[in-house]
């Protein structure tokens, strides 16, 4: 009973602004960073160059307009979003800290100020078509921004004037972002929430009909590889100072209970619907998230791992789902999967799509959440090959390419280990052929 009191006085001497104050310090500390490291004249260009260079995966924002013009470009983004939330009135929440930490991350690599606001405003149309609030579908539409690399690609159909190029990624990305409500709710029903990035395979499946159209009226999509090398020890500086702060702010703020909510936190097996923000929070909370991003890093850096827009949003990708869901037991065996995978196939564990499966593979948290460690590193080992190959499907069109593949291995593997698990299980309803 202590416990909660202290979790009700925390939450009540904060007013909601403050908390959304505090929320907006992260893109801010990278926005400073951005104008620090890159000189001012370059950071207009870069950003102008960020938004009409193709995003298909992987496309890397540091090496397209460069570190500053990146980190800006992620900075008011996400500020943006995070403004739109407060200002429809919506109360903050860990799904808030989640979608800001994420819209921050992948603004890293393949959204821009440009192209998610066609999807947006699909969403939009949604909530207005059924009469109900925007803001029931809010997340969901920002998730859903992972489709943006198709907004820019319709944009370059050289054989169409610039105008019609515009409509055809207007109605396309509105299109889009119409249908990722229903199929959102619909595909949370195959994986049961043993994914995290459920949106994160609904888009998936959309880019994979999308590009399938586009291919068979002859569109010609190549595969993309720009990534920057180095800067570990500066980024590797910058973010284990940044968690370091959330910890102990953490345990400024809980004191001596934060380790008791912090054990309650790790007890969770994490699935989808989980929100330790309103469990237990925003001090635990934020420690969590401090924890699991200084792991996450010194993994990244331990494995020879570049530090740039990519892996910088795997890293944050974590730490915003370690509010909803992730936490150092169960994103652990996950992500020793991968790693342990890199011994037996054919690719180097520092190679960028290996390294982004390692980091993102934590979409399957929940699997070791809720079956222990072994199921973890069964989950992370064939994670590593299915997000390897998944992504030709759709061209790199999505950039949760790691939510399809998630949403795969779970949909194959959480029946088979709850199979053998409860030899009671017996599959209910009749055969379908």
């Amino acid at each position: 009973m202590k416990h909660h009191l202290e979790h009700f006085h925390e939450m009540n001497t904060m007013t909601r602004r403050t908390k959304f104050l505090l929320l907006s310090l992260m893109p801010w500390y990278f926005i400073i960073i951005g104008l620090v490291v890159q000189p001012l004249p370059e950071i207009l260009p870069g950003l102008l160059r960020i938004m009409v260079e193709p995003d298909l995966l992987i496309t890397d924002y540091f090496a397209v307009g460069g570190i500053g013009a990146a980190t800006i470009n992620a900075g008011l983004i996400t500020l943006i979003c995070l403004a739109m939330v407060y200002f429809m009135g919506m109360e903050m929440s860990g799904h808030t800290i989640t979608a800001t930490f994420l819209m921050f991350g992948f603004s890293l690599f393949g959204k821009n100020l440009m192209n998610i606001w066609a999807i947006l405003a699909g969403v939009f149309l949604y909530s207005k078509y059924h009469k109900t609030s925007f803001q029931r579908y809010f997340y969901i539409g920002l998730y859903g921004t992972s489709l943006s690399p198709i907004m820019t690609q319709m944009m370059r159909l050289g054989h169409f004037p610039v105008p019609v190029r515009l409509l055809i990624a207007l109605a396309v990305g509105i299109a889009i972002g119409f249908v990722l409500p229903p199929l959102s709710t619909h595909v949370h029903y195959a994986h049961k929430g043993y994914s995290l990035y459920n949106v994160g395979f609904a888009a998936g499946i959309i880019a994979t009909v999308v590009v399938s159209l586009a291919k068979s009226f002859g569109l010609e999509i190549e595969s993309r590889l720009i990534w920057s090398e180095g800067n570990q020890i500066l980024f590797g500086v910058l973010l284990a100072l940044l968690f370091g702060v959330m910890i102990a702010a953490g345990v400024a703020v809980r004191g001596k209970t934060i380790w008791e909510s912090y054990m309650r936190v790790i007890r969770d097996p994490g699935l989808a619907g989980a929100d330790f923000f309103k469990a237990e929070g925003g001090a635990t909370t934020v420690f969590n998230m401090g924890i699991n991003g200084l792991f996450a890093t010194f993994f990244v850096l331990a494995v020879g791992g570049d530090m740039n827009g990519p892996t910088i949003c795997g890293i944050l990708t974590i730490v915003g789902f370690s509010s909803t869901g992730k936490h150092i037991r169960n994103i652990a065996p996950v992500m020793l999967g991968v790693y342990l995978a890199s011994f037996t196939k054919n690719w180097a564990l520092n190679d960028p799509a290996p390294i982004l499966a390692l980091l993102l593979s934590t979409t399957l948290a929940p699997v070791a959440g809720q079956f222990g460690a072994v199921a973890g590193l069964l989950a992370g080992y064939l994670h590593s090959s299915v997000a390897l190959q998944v992504g030709v499907i759709y061209g790199g069109m999505n950039l949760y390419n790691n939510g399809f593949a998630g949403g795969i291995v779970a949909i194959f593997l959480v029946p088979v280990i709850q199979s053998i698990s409860d030899r009671r299980a017996r599959a209910r309803g009749g055969l379908s052929l």
